[in-house]
């Protein structure tokens, strides 16, 4: 998983390459580690298939280091999809505490880049009822998720990853209009 350290998710976001690729879907389209996608292209929440100990907890975590801007990530890590507690190989049995939101990178800021995340819960099922669920429609409680921070707090232990690039096209300000981001 070169991908990772070439395109700087290690050390940026991740301190070692996944051992694993996540296998990640748009529509029918499987995600390759690395790939350029428009935000029309990955818009709509994508399937992900775990192939992990059914026995076990798993944390998904899809990020973007680079908001609002590679050059300037003052918002970065924003925080795309968080879905904990997945059972198995099952993502229908995860809580998503965050609602999947496409690529939003504003115009002008050049590429981003959108990984996806899964950890292995150490210490099994994780409380969540005591945090906060962020819907669709909004950015705050996004900004500033470091997935270093979330993967210490809760003892996650990174299995797989994917990753791919994207930077505005047509579809950014529908989005940015939907989580009240304006202009």
């Amino acid at each position: 998983m070169a991908e990772f350290k070439d395109s700087g998710l290690v050390p940026d976001v991740i301190d070692e390459a996944p051992p694993a690729v996540l296998k990640v879907q748009f529509g029918a389209t499987e995600l390759r580690v690395g790939e350029t996608k428009t935000p029309t292209e990955v818009k709509d929440t994508p399937l992900v298939t775990i192939e992990q100990n059914p026995e076990e907890y798993y944390t998904l975590l899809c990020h973007d280091p680079d908001a609002p801007s590679r050059a300037d990530p003052k918002f970065g890590e924003f925080q795309h999809w968080l879905v904990m507690n997945i059972t198995g190989n099952d993502m229908k049995t995860g809580e998503e505490l965050t609602a999947y939101i496409g690529s939003g990178a504003p115009k002008g800021t050049g590429l981003h880049r959108y990984a996806f995340l899964l950890y292995k819960q150490n210490n099994g099922r994780i409380d969540t009822n005591e945090l906060p669920r962020i819907p669709n429609i909004t950015a705050q409680g996004r900004r500033l998720q470091k997935a270093r921070d979330i993967a210490k707090h809760y003892e996650l232990q990174l299995v797989a990853g994917n990753f791919y690039l994207a930077e505005w096209d047509e579809y950014v300000p529908t989005l940015h209009a939907q989580m009240g981001l304006g202009k």
